[in-house]
């Protein structure tokens, strides 16, 4: 799920910057100027996240998105939104909380907001389920879209998580009906929706949030149908080898630059130099100046072209041409 510690390939980075910090505190203890020793220590710094960053395998990729320190949807929420106001329930069952969401204000027009939450400590993470929905999650964010589309606001949604709860409450109280649900009516909903995977993206779990006029991607997410341990364990019965697991993660063509490419998503929203867990604030303007965008170009739409439009987007994908 979300491992907050160090990544394998990011040690040389967490090495260099603890010497910086080393540096630092030993300077101000002792009142000395050590302008001149770190200013090539923080360019050599700058450059190896850059470096680090640019080769990332499809496995990395994945271990990038899982990590604990990316900004989540209540993240974004403080960042990009204004006057939150969050809603609770499906009617039916009861509040779920690995899925949140309510109105908001984006550059002073009022917009539904719908996302994905995880937590980043045992406690919150129990408390959303490690941000895997039940399908009152679900049906709550169905009554949450159908009342954006009563008063005509448009729906923006954030997507993180491995997938839908799988437990054996949540396949009694209909998951995989709810889930469906979402996607049918997600499909002739009549005002804009626009959806950002901001970290993993895992399954129906993800889709059920994902039927949108745009789809965007942040650099360093994933998008997939399965896990790569899923993946690599029904396909080759290993899915704890990170030999098996890169494999898998190459075939599924899980990442936002291969995504793109196959058009199932719009735009790759950048993230900053290590990652949106290096700069939270800066992962959130680039995410803003990509939904100013998205919704600027869809206000206006009328209904029955957004959802024509919809329909043809997600028929076009996986076409074959013989």
């Amino acid at each position: 799920m979300a491992a907050s510690a160090t990544l394998e390939f990011e040690k040389p980075i967490a090495e260099l910057e603890r010497q910086i910090d080393e540096l630092k505190r030993t300077a101000g203890d002792q009142s000395l100027d050590v302008g001149d020793d770190l200013a090539p220590l923080e360019r050599r710094l700058a450059e190896l996240r850059s470096e680090i960053y640019r080769n990332l395998t499809p496995l990395q990729r994945v271990q990038v998105a899982r990590n604990g320190k990316r900004p989540f949807t209540g993240d974004y929420l403080r960042l990009v939104f204004t006057d939150f106001i969050e809603l609770h329930g499906d009617r039916a069952f009861r509040e779920d909380a690995a899925i949140m969401g309510g109105w908001a204000r984006f550059d002073g027009d009022t917009v539904m907001v719908i996302g994905h939450q995880r937590g980043r400590d045992t406690k919150e993470n129990i408390k959303r389920n490690f941000g895997m929905p039940h399908p009152e999650g679900y049906r709550k964010a169905l009554r949450l879209m159908k009342l954006a589309e009563k008063f005509q606001v448009p729906v923006l949604t954030f997507i993180d998580t491995p997938g839908a709860w799988a437990g054996l409450g949540a396949e009694e109280r209909g998951q995989s009906e709810a889930i469906a649900r979402n996607l049918f009516e997600m499909s002739q909903l009549k005002v804009p929706i626009i959806a950002t995977v901001i970290g993993e993206g895992g399954s129906g779990g993800a889709l059920a949030l994902g039927v949108a006029d745009r789809v965007l991607m942040l650099e360093n997410s994933v998008y997939s149908v399965i896990t790569v341990e899923g993946c690599a364990a029904i396909l080759w019965k290993d899915g704890k080898s990170p030999e098996m697991r890169e494999r898998a993660a190459d075939a599924l063509k899980i990442t936002a630059p291969d995504l793109l490419r196959l058009k199932v998503v719009d735009e790759v929203v950048p993230e900053p130099v290590g990652g949106a867990h290096a700069n939270h604030e800066a992962a959130a303007s680039a995410l803003h100046d990509a939904l100013a965008k998205h919704l600027d170009d869809l206000r206006g739409t009328r209904p029955e072209r957004l959802i024509r439009r919809r329909r043809e987007k997600f028929l076009r994908m996986g076409a074959f041409t013989g």
